[in-house]
This record gives C-alpha cells, structure tokens and sequence, in this order.
C-alpha cells in the first residue's frame, strides 16, 4: 500500500501547510501578549519560517516518503491507542506553553537578560540543527509511534543515532530551553521540563513496542545505553 498523505493533507500543499502553523503560532504569541513589540517573537518565528521551507523543500526532493509521514495528522489508524491518549494530553500542554509565555510578555512578569536571549537563540538553532540530521538519517521519523512494515521499518544506528537512541526528543530538550529564553519567559523555562518529561514517558512506551516488533531493536538499545542525553538518561 503506497504511503501517501491522507485526503486532507491532498487539500493543502506543504509550503501552504507550513504558513498555516506560522500563522498559528503568531497568534498565539501576538495576540495574548497584546503588542507587536516583542524582538524575540519576531527572531522566533522568522527562524522557524526559515527552517519550515528549508526542511520541506530539502524533504521534498531527496526523501519524498519521509515528508509525506512527516505531513500525515497526529492521530493516525496504525497508531497504538496509549500514543494517541498521550499526543491528545501533550499537545494542549504545547500550545498552552507558547500561550504561557505570551501572558508572560503581556504583564512583563520576567525580566530575562539580553546575553540569556542570544543563547536562547543558540539553542533554538541547535535544536533544529539536530532535527534536521535525525530526519536526515532516518528516513522511518514518523511523528507518531508506530512500526512502518510497509516501508521496510528497520534500525537506523548512524548519524545521531549512534550516541542516544531518541536524538529527535533529544533536539527537543534544546528547544523547549532554547524559545522561553529566546522569548524572555522564565515562567516558559519553568514548564519546559513538563515538555521533556511527558516525550521520556513516551520514549519508555515507544522502545517496548519497538523491541518487540521491529527486528535488531532490542540489540541496538543494548549498545546505545542512553535515551536522550549521553552520559546522563
């Protein structure tokens, strides 16, 4: 069975998909936080539009598969039901963080220096950095749990891979510490380990399905020891 986006992601071509979410976003900072006046959102979102069309246009030509998973709706048939339950829990918490971080700008709350905004930034484009190199070398990054058997799922050890066994999660660390600095919301930094801990509890689930189902797993978590950050989980 070809793998290809659903009905609706037909509807929608992904540099239009993408101005959506952009559009999204900017509302959720902007209109909260009650001015245009905010530096950071404005770096913020112009480094995501940057790194949007980037990533789907290099998709787009030399991993056409992996975009169209990449595209597909977060609640999918073949995904297992306690993924679905944690996705439905995770994402209101995402768009709430971004709305937090607005509040925070609207009542000037945090008073964040400007050295702690510049590496803000840094992060933010560590973090995506490293999820370009994961869906550069794993061409199976779907963004939901699930085997693909239909696309030959197998072990990728190389690239990121070969020192965490989640490098994607992993990018998500540097950005969820990355944008509250990068947005001068102390109150954003304080919600980011929430972020962290609801992807490990999935990490956990998605590797006991992974051993289970997916040939040569359970030895590759044998030689790569740790989940997110080396040395360290």
């Amino acid at each position: 069975m070809p793998v290809g986006p659903d009905r609706t992601e037909r509807k929608a071509p992904p540099g239009i998909r993408g101005f959506i979410w952009l559009g999204i976003f900017a509302a959720l900072l902007f209109v909260p936080a009650g001015t245009l006046h905010w530096p950071g959102a404005w770096v913020f979102l112009g480094l995501m539009a940057v790194a949007s069309v980037w990533g789907l246009t290099w998709l787009g030509r030399h991993d056409p598969e992996l975009l169209a998973e990449r595209l597909r709706p977060p609640f999918q048939r073949e995904q297992p039901r306690s993924d679905k339950l944690l996705m439905a829990a995770f994402m209101p918490l995402w768009f709430g963080w971004y709305l937090l971080m607005a509040i925070d700008k609207r009542f000037s709350w945090s008073s964040v220096p400007p050295a702690l905004n510049v590496l803000g930034f840094v992060l933010l484009c560590l973090g995506l950095w490293l999820s370009w190199q994961v869906l550069k070398e794993n061409s199976f990054a779907a963004p939901v749990v699930k085997l693909q058997k239909e696309r030959g799922h197998k072990v990728v050890s190389t690239g990121p891979y070969a020192y965490v066994r989640h490098p994607m999660y992993a990018s998500v660390i540097l950005f969820a510490a990355g944008v509250p600095l990068l947005l001068g919301s102390w109150w954003g930094l304080l919600v980011s380990p929430l972020l962290v801990l609801v992807l490990a509890f999935r990490a956990v689930m998605e590797e006991r399905m992974l051993k289970a189902g997916l040939e040569g797993y359970a030895d590759y978590a044998e030689r790569v020891r740790y989940r997110f950050v080396p040395l360290l989980w």
